[in-house]
């Protein structure tokens, strides 16, 4: 199973990694980068794992850093919609598609 990233969850992305990288050091940058990936392939095995949300999508922690996944099932690929600090307000990024 594929995937892909909404351009606003490669933002949130971009917008973690500044951040770790001038907070933290690039090498926790990087480490973020990797749980971020093992979630998506986790995710891509198995679509399922995450808790039902509104609008079809899901949502899944990242296990180190205070992140989640949302992402929508879409049969053959998952679409990962938002990329959310999980203390940010629960309607960020919703309006995406």
């Amino acid at each position: 199973m594929s995937y892909t990233l909404h351009p606003g969850a490669e933002q949130d992305i971009e917008e973690a990694l500044d951040f770790y990288t001038e907070q933290a050091g690039l090498a926790v940058a990087e480490r973020f980068l990797e749980e971020f990936g093992r979630v998506v392939e986790l995710l891509q095995v198995h679509p399922g794992l995450g808790t039902p949300t509104t609008m079809g999508r899901q949502i899944f922690p990242l296990r180190i850093f205070p992140y989640s996944v949302v992402y929508r099932d879409q049969g053959n690929s998952i679409r990962i919609v938002i990329v959310r600090h999980q203390r940010k307000k629960p309607a960020f990024g919703m309006s995406r598609r």
